[in-house]
């Protein structure tokens, strides 16, 4: 699967001939370095939640009338795209298979945020090889320890350096993909890939520098 990085944490997934979207949000498509016309080809569109930084429901819009895309998602955020007129076919639980992806999903909680809520959240496994776990470090995604390659948000207010090194031990992939980092200017992502690569490598884990929108990695 080559998996690319747009910003964040949208990831294009290309597998068979076909692609697969996750988390299109606000940061993707805020400074017009990204736009919604280079995904017409998607397939499927995948998104583990509903905080803005992961649906962006105008950039989505644009995506599906070019695309025709699925959408899959929780009943969170059914909640907000149904009324936009947007079907969402829910997935939170087991397996489905989405042209050549197989998509495993588990519900798991958000990390926490300064709200009085969290989220219904869902964490993908896709083709048992790449764990998409959204915004969460949930024990119970341990059901998927040592997978090939692990997507690990690197910077947000939920989480500090100590505990996205300390997930991904315990997660053990072989590769490290990271994400939510599409609020920092490009010095401070170099600093903290240097910080997180020095402390990974040690374990066995390589981190893939996916820093410019449409870098990507073949796993």
């Amino acid at each position: 699967m080559k998996i690319t990085k747009y910003i964040h944490s949208c990831l294009l997934f290309e597998h068979g001939g076909e692609k697969l979207l996750f988390d299109p949000g606000v940061f993707t498509f805020v400074e017009d370095k990204v736009k919604p016309d280079q995904f017409a080809g998607v397939a499927t569109i995948v998104i583990t939640h509903q905080h803005p930084d992961h649906l962006n429901v105008k950039a989505l819009k644009e995506i599906l009338a070019l695309s025709k895309a699925t959408v899959i998602s929780n009943r969170g955020v059914a909640a907000i795209l149904e009324p936009e007129g947007i079907a969402v076919k829910l997935h939170e639980e087991g397996t489905m298979q989405a042209g050549p992806f197989t998509l495993k999903a588990l519900a798991c909680t958000h990390q926490p945020i300064l709200a009085p809520t969290l989220p219904v959240h869902i964490a993908y496994l896709v083709n048992d090889r790449v764990l998409n776990p959204g915004d969460s470090f949930d024990p119970a995604l341990l059901a998927w320890k040592g997978t090939e390659a692990l997507i690990l948000p690197v910077t947000a207010p939920f989480l500090t350096e100590v505990d996205a090194v300390a997930f991904a031990r315990r997660m053990e992939p072989k590769q490290v993909l990271p994400v939510h980092d599409g609020y920092v200017k490009d010095f401070f992502r170099k600093g903290r890939y240097d910080a997180y690569e020095q402390f990974l490598q040690k374990d066995g884990m390589k981190l893939h520098r996916l820093a410019d929108p449409g870098a990507s990695v073949d796993v």
